[in-house]
């Protein structure tokens, strides 16, 4: 059975009506709200849990086809690839902490500046194996929230990221994932012309730089080294 749709969630309620169960009751297990699936509110991409939560249970249905709308609704044995448009995913587990890369909410980081690695590597996560990043020496992926990096970064994109010791130099209009007193923030990062502080810049115009105090404001950074994008 070849259906293609035009877009992913589109093709979430394909499985739905593949499947025999109600839309508003199929996007409630996999624990969505239906107006997100109607109207214009459809464009928007899902988040890459909508994904798991699908996988794990519907456990039967091709996420390639679900990703493009390529090949069959039902995988075929030894089909687990989650594939985006940067970067090829699969599911990894525990046991593969060799070369899998953990999914953690942006405050874990937390800990980074006082050299607890092992905050990440032991963090209860869903884990990806993902060979590009392994070779970027990705340490972990944290979800974008918001709009302050658009059109770099989309609300929902996995960023992979390395952690770095608190004195490093910075590779300036880099961007980072930088830990704060006022939470976790995502920026490209330019010299500031005020000893002890840098420049947070967005690259969507509507956020105004800000300078940060590094020494009393900062907690913790990472570098972002790429990013997934489910469309």
């Amino acid at each position: 059975m070849d259906i293609i749709s035009t877009n992913i969630k589109d093709r979430i309620l394909k499985v739905a009506e593949y499947k025999g169960i109600s839309k508003e009751k199929f996007i409630e297990s996999i624990n969505q709200k239906y107006a997100n699936y109607k109207g214009v509110s459809k464009k928007s991409s899902p988040s890459a849990d909508v994904l798991a939560e699908i996988s794990t249970k519907y456990n039967d249905i091709n996420l390639e086809w679900l990703l493009t709308g390529k090949g069959e609704i039902l995988k075929s044995s030894g089909s687990s690839h989650l594939i985006a448009s940067e970067s090829t995913l699969s599911y990894g587990n525990k046991d593969d902490q060799a070369t899998s890369i953990p999914l953690i909410p942006v405050e874990a980081m937390a800990g980074f500046g006082n050299g607890h690695t092992s905050q990440i590597m032991e963090y209860d996560a869903e884990r990806y194996v993902i060979p590009e990043f392994s070779e970027l020496n990705v340490e972990f992926l944290i979800r974008m929230k918001g709009s302050s990096m658009l059109p770099k970064y989309n609300s929902g994109d996995l960023l992979g990221c390395r952690r770095l010791p608190m004195d490093t130099f910075f590779q300036w209009n880099k961007v980072y994932v930088i830990d704060t007193i006022q939470g976790a923030l995502v920026k490209r990062i330019q010299k500031s012309d005020r000893p002890g502080y840098i420049t947070c810049v967005s690259d969507n115009n509507n956020y105004p730089p800000f300078d940060l105090n590094y020494d009393a404001d900062v907690n913790a950074i990472a570098i972002v080294l790429g990013v997934i994008r489910l469309e």
